[in-house]
Parts: structure tokens; sequence; C-alpha cells
């Protein structure tokens, strides 16, 4: 399956059908991330309902904690 993941063409297995499944195979934390599909800021509650397709577009930015 085919993917636009932050820009770039990426291809993942095609048993991934849902988003939980693709966010696990491209090796991010789910407490750590915050997921735009196909233009819409999803909750994680609703990674496991939401089924994926081939050339569908996720932004995935990464939390990252830090201070002084």
């Amino acid at each position: 399956m085919q993917f636009t993941v932050n820009g770039e063409q990426r291809s993942l297995d095609p048993s991934a059908t849902r988003l939980d499944q693709v966010i696990q195979q491209l090796g991010h934390h789910p407490r750590l991330v915050v997921v735009e599909y196909n233009g819409l800021i999803l909750t994680p509650e609703l990674w496991e309902a939401q089924q994926v397709q081939d050339g569908d577009n996720l932004e995935i930015v990464t939390i990252v904690g830090g201070g002084s």
C-alpha cells in the first residue's frame, strides 16, 4: 500500500488496514505523536476505527519533551 507520510511516498505492508497499525509499522509510539489523516487531526481513540486506503496522506508530528 502506498501512502504519503510527511510529504514523502512510503510503501507499507498491506496487512495494516487501520491507522493504529500504520502508525505502529512506521515505528511511532502512539502517546508521542499527533496524527493528521487526510487533513483531519484524529485523536488516538479514533485510530483503531479509521480504515486506511492506498493514496492516503498522513502528517505525523512527534512530541518532544525538554526543558532546563
